[in-house]
């Protein structure tokens, strides 16, 4: 089961840089399976976060395909991105789009981010544009087994399925 990501807005009294309190509505992201899920994740995250009070004030579904962390980053952008395919029926180019979030410092560094994203495409695609997302931090789910440097919503291969497959039927059979 694919999990999906999720903006929560949370609102809090924050301390600022120059030591004064005031109220703030931050965005953060996280992948669940559920509304209900996201919520309480976001509720624990918070908790370890601050010892105010907060209130979340919004939850939706985030449109992004892939998430890219990259080191050394204090922001996030999102990029969108346009996978060009050739209809063979009609012989035109058609455009699909998707939307990574890129960790970087500036849009220059995000659209190099976002190619070292995309290295992999084996199709043609541009980057028609990149903002400055208002998320401040994003909360992947890991179960302990996954490699936290890169949280992208991948799905498993086909041959690790079937092996995952084999492997079962290995194990009901020894039962």
């Amino acid at each position: 089961m694919s999990a999906t990501w999720y903006e929560c807005k949370v609102k809090y009294r924050k301390t600022h840089d120059s030591g004064e309190q005031k109220m703030s509505t931050d965005t953060y992201l996280l992948d669940a399976v559920s509304y209900t899920e996201a919520e309480s994740r976001i509720t624990e995250e918070m908790m370890a976060y601050t010892s105010e009070e907060f209130r979340i004030m919004n939850i939706k579904v985030a449109n992004f395909a892939e998430v890219h962390p990259f080191e050394n980053s204090d922001r996030w952008f999102k990029s969108k991105v346009s996978l060009v395919a050739l209809d063979e029926e009609s012989g035109k180019e058609r455009k699909t789009n998707i939307y990574l979030l890129v960790q970087a410092n500036d849009v220059k560094e995000a659209f190099e981010n976002t190619t070292i994203a995309m290295e992999t495409t084996m199709g043609d695609y541009t980057i028609p544009s990149i903002t400055e997302s208002p998320i401040l931090d994003v909360f992947p789910y890991f179960s302990g087994e996954e490699e936290p440097e890169r949280f992208n919503e991948s799905q498993p291969s086909e041959e690790t399925t079937e092996k995952e497959s084999a492997e079962t039927v290995v194990e009901e059979n020894q039962h």
